[in-house]
């Protein structure tokens, strides 16, 4: 039954993935809702099992469908390489660019991009740094690397820089399995307040973080702080609180196999951006901007 899955389908289910709401995804694509929702329904049938978690204000991957999505990735990660490569001389540029990047997008956006990158280029050397983003910032204006990439929510005056933001992953609610919030429909961050809060420090986790619950004229009850992704998504998981971050780097399982449910929030949260950043007024070299167009295209953004 698998054999009968078809591009569309995969390209329908991406986008709602990515999107977190069906009528969001079909925009994307161009296509009804209905286009979307039967491709997604279809795909569970075939499948035989759940992808999304339904709720009032959007969907969320299960533990299946995130594991679904990254193979559907593959797929028309693959299928867009293969559809675009003549277009870019990969046999004819030789060289090496120098790149800096911070903890966040280094270990959780640009690896597959990096081996997509390299098996279109293989003649080209990646000369990969990682940075903290306020010397990332210093290292492009100096010019000792060439680009960075970086989490741009966090750049003050971008402007200051060429830049380009890469992707856009929303903010969650992340708790254990069967936390009362994880049975609410999109809780509010005052919602949240109530509960004891895990604050992530690494990256500017804090500050981020802090800077929209601020906004709000709120401020989450801060039960641990810690630097390690791991121990919190373990402490979540153990239900010693809740956090909020990024679909960008959500896993549906600590690493002692224990749930993390994704739960959409009502307030405004804004989007975690990551992308690159170069010296406005540097002419990159050639492998330099083979790797600038790739990863704007090859995110679509």
């Amino acid at each position: 039954m698998a054999n009968d899955v078809t591009l569309r389908q995969l390209r329908y289910f991406a986008a709602a993935a990515r999107t977190g709401r069906f009528s969001m995804a079909a925009a994307d694509e161009h296509v009804s809702q209905s286009a979307v929702t039967n491709a997604v329904l279809a795909l569970e049938a075939q499948l035989g099992v759940r992808l999304f978690d339904r709720h009032p204000h959007g969907v969320t991957l299960t533990p299946e469908g995130h594991n679904f999505h990254q193979r559907a990735r593959e797929v028309l990660d693959s299928l867009d390489d293969a559809l675009r490569e003549p277009g870019f001389q990969r046999y004819a540029l030789r060289g090496a660019v120098r790149i800096a990047a911070s903890y966040t997008v280094l270990g959780y956006f640009l690896p597959d991009l990096l081996a997509r990158f390299r098996r279109r280029y293989p003649d080209v050397e990646l000369d990969l740094v990682d940075l903290d983003r306020p010397d990332i910032e210093a290292a492009v204006a100096r010019g000792e690397v060439e680009l960075g990439v970086a989490l741009l929510s966090n750049v003050e005056r971008r402007e200051r820089f060429g830049h380009q933001v890469l992707v856009r992953s929303r903010r969650q609610l992340w708790t254990a399995s069967g936390h009362p919030l994880a049975q609410a429909s999109a809780p509010s961050l005052a919602d949240i307040a109530g509960h004891p809060y895990i604050l992530l420090e690494m990256d500017e986790g804090e500050r981020s973080a802090l800077a929209y619950w601020h906004a709000h004229g709120l401020q989450p009850d801060i039960a641990f702080r810690t630097r390690s992704m791991e121990a919190l998504r373990g402490l979540v998981a153990h239900g010693f609180g809740v956090t909020m971050l990024s679909d960008m780097v959500y896993r549906p399982w600590s690493l002692e196999g224990r749930k993390i449910e994704a739960v959409p929030i009502t307030d405004a949260v804004p989007p975690m951006e990551a992308g690159l950043l170069w010296h406005p007024q540097a002419r990159l070299a050639k492998p330099a901007e083979a790797f600038r167009q790739f990863m704007i295209y090859a995110c679509g953004v």
